[in-house]
């Protein structure tokens, strides 16, 4: 210690390569002390090169300090001035020398750090901050997480700071963090706007880290990998303590209470990468509808389900390694299941569900009804069992679905794991359905008859859906047979349909009169293949439609066709009709006799190349030859024309189309415009 007596003393230098304490080391110090003799105070000048605090995660350069030296009356000093350097922004600086105390306090605008030391402890040291931006941190956090960033928030606290010799660092006491940002690099870790207040235990050694919180959050955002929480501004109960070491963070115990939205209590283990190498979780949820939007949206967000409704409650406890997911045995009770998009929805979900990527687990679940798309199911039991990574049934189930029987003869689920997406495999079996009760509630004309079919193998994998086998439609007094029936994104944005129809001996009579458009007599077959929707709306597709090919069936069935449905025809398919008689006498007959009717359209970016008899009949022939022509045979020119309706008796009547390429969007409008009676036959 030195002692400075005014009367004697004016300067004093002093060069000081290395001072340690138990927190800081200061490098190439020097101490410029100026005092008059006959002056109350002195000046005193104090730079550092370096300030190095490393269990603090502080490095300060070119610091410099002036301020204004004074006695404090009990053989102690008091200084205080502004301090600046590189690392540290221009602040007050106050420092009290005490006989048996030392005391900083650093101020800049509303942010304050007040340090406390006793002689008589030297090893402790008391710090309160108030109003710190939590950016100021960023040294100190970085020896817990290397790779985090601290953006944006404020700190508060009452910290006790022991660095005895030897020993971890050890920092403890109440601390409250106000809109708090931060991320990393690559964005995996992040949070916005996160506040709480905590009670924090923490012990930095040279191969051991130890961290302890214990408090509540009041709102914020966080993302971490998939999941995402956005927390409510209500108090959420929160514990965690962690061990790190060069292998990673182990999280022996992790606490959380959300009241009766989420109690969960488990623990996990990270690589020294953030990776997960473990997590058991046990949850609690006796009122699950705020779940989906606090905590699942972001797991839900991989499935094109971010809107998903839960109601209910539900416990489950979840078991995950580095590879995934290894085990979940959860209880649901009355839990409703339903997508803001109206596509599903599960009503009473209720009893056991476990999934086990080891041993084999049965257990059995049940719902009281539901809706697909629109179509409303009935009640039924799901016999389950699991094993070695995937969910299955361990029975047919069978349950009522549109008027008739829907049977999945199987089915198989396997989650994400790794690299390795969502996969399912299933058959079904459809028995009697309602077509009509499909038809309104997909949106469609009332059709009337039945939907069966089997489809023996289903396959959901990388977010698409195919099946094998088809399904077969008795309507309209005929058969409507679907193959080749695959989606892309089933329960996504712009899911994706594709599939080839088969059309045998419909009646027409019925046909025109669902649509509207007219009286037409006879039998209808042809395809539709190559169907893409988009969204449920048609981008491409090749169809032809014509009366039956054969005579014999032909002779049989009495073939006429209405003024209004002729008139239809040529609205929608830019044509004109040519007859025998004069124009002006067409209006005098309500309907005529037709030989054969056929149109087709090959549809591609929005443009429908159309064609009529002529197409069919080289159609039929290719077909003959083992060769199919999707399009209209041979080349036209747009203004080619082609045979609609060939006429038969008298008076006799030929449909022509004069136009091949037509406008997608507006065939359709005309075809609404039909439907609904807005489109008004004109005869010429």
């Amino acid at each position: 210690m030195i002692a400075i007596a005014p009367a004697q003393a004016r300067t004093l230098h002093a060069k000081i390569e290395t001072l340690s304490t138990g927190i800081a080391t200061l490098r190439q110090v020097r101490v410029d002390l100026a005092w008059p003799a006959t002056a109350e105070q002195g000046r005193l000048r104090v730079r550092a090169a370096r300030i190095d605090a490393p269990d603090l995660g502080y490095d300060g350069r070119d610091v410099d300090w002036t301020c204004s030296l004074r006695r404090d009356g009990a053989g102690g000093w008091r200084c205080e001035g502004e301090l600046r350097g590189q690392g540290v922004r221009p602040s007050q600086l106050a420092l009290d020398l005490g006989a048996a105390f030392t005391d900083v306090r650093l101020r800049q605008g509303d942010t304050r750090i007040d340090v406390h030391r006793v002689a008589a402890a030297p090893d402790d040291t008391r710090i309160d901050l108030t109003r710190v931006p939590l950016a100021w941190l960023q040294a100190m956090a970085r020896q817990a997480w290397a790779e985090g960033r601290l953006n944006a928030g404020t700190v508060d606290a009452q910290l006790r700071v022991r660095a005895p010799q030897n020993a971890p660092l050890q920092i403890e006491g109440p601390l409250r963090i106000a809109a708090a940002s931060f991320d990393t690099p690559d964005a995996s870790v992040a949070a916005e706007h996160l506040s709480g207040r905590f009670d924090l235990r923490t012990s930095f050694g040279p191969r051991e880290r130890r961290v302890r919180l214990d408090g509540e959050w009041n709102g914020g955002e966080v993302l971490f990998g998939s999941a995402y929480l956005a927390l409510p501004p209500s108090s959420v109960g929160f514990a965690v303590e962690a061990v790190g070491d060069a292998t990673g963070w182990r999280l022996p115990k992790i606490e959380w209470r959300d009241g009766r939205v989420l109690g969960a209590n488990g623990s996990a283990a990270f690589a020294s990468d953030g990776a997960l190498r473990g997590l058991d979780l046990t949850l609690d949820s006796r009122d699950a509808t705020p779940l989906t939007a606090r905590y699942l949206s972001g797991w839900l967000s991989v499935f094109g389900l971010n809107d998903l409704a839960l109601d209910g409650g539900l416990r489950a406890r979840l078991r995950l390694d580095a590879s995934g997911l290894r085990g979940i045995e959860a209880r649901l009770d009355a839990l409703d299941v339903r997508d803001g998009g109206a596509v599903f929805r599960f009503d009473d979900l209720d009893g056991d569900l476990r999934f086990s990527a080891d041993a084999p687990q049965d257990s059995d679940l049940r719902w009281a009804g539901g809706r697909l798309y629109g179509l409303e199911f009935g009640a039924a039991e799901l016999p389950l069992r699991s094993a070695e990574g995937a969910i299955a049934f361990r029975a047919p189930v069978s349950f009522d679905a549109v008027g008739g029987r829907m049977r999945f003869d199987r089915f198989e689920l396997r989650p994400r794991v790794g690299d390795q997406g969502l996969r399912s495999r299933f058959g079904l079996t459809l028995e009697d359905m309602d077509l009509g009760k499909l038809a309104q509630a997909l949106g469609w004309p009332a059709f009337r008859g039945t939907l069966s079919g089997r489809i023996p193998d289903a396959r959901y994998v990388d977010d698409r859906l195919s099946f094998e086998g088809g399904l077969a439609m008795d309507v309209f007094d005929g058969r409507v047979s679907i193959s080749s029936l695959a989606m892309e994104r089933p329960f996504g944005v712009a899911p994706t349909l594709s599939a080839d129809l088969a059309l045998d001996d419909l009646d027409l009579r019925s046909v025109t009169e669902v649509f509207d458009f007219g009286s037409i007599t006879g039998r209808l077959d042809g395809s539709i293949r190559n169907i893409r929707l988009v969204d449920w709306s048609a981008t491409s597709f090749d169809a032809d439609l014509h009366t039956d090919r054969d005579a014999a069936k032909r002779r049989r069935e009495r073939q006429r066709i209405s003024q209004r449905a002729v008139q239809n025809i040529s609205s929608v398919g830019d044509a004109s009709f040519v007859t025998s008689l004069q124009g002006q006498l067409i209006g005098l007959f309500d309907d005529f006799g037709y030989r054969r009717i056929g149109i087709t359209c090959r549809l591609r970016n929005e443009v429908c190349a159309m064609g009529g008899l002529d197409s069919l009949d080289g159609f039929a022939a290719a077909t003959d030859a083992k060769t199919v022509n999707a399009g209209p045979a041979g080349p036209h020119s747009d203004n080619d024309g082609f045979t609609i309706v060939e006429g038969a008796g008298l008076p006799r009547l030929n449909v022509v189309g004069f136009k091949r390429r037509v406008d997608w969007p507006t065939l359709v409008e005309r075809l609404a415009a039909i439907g609904s009676g807005d489109l008004k036959p004109v005869v010429e």
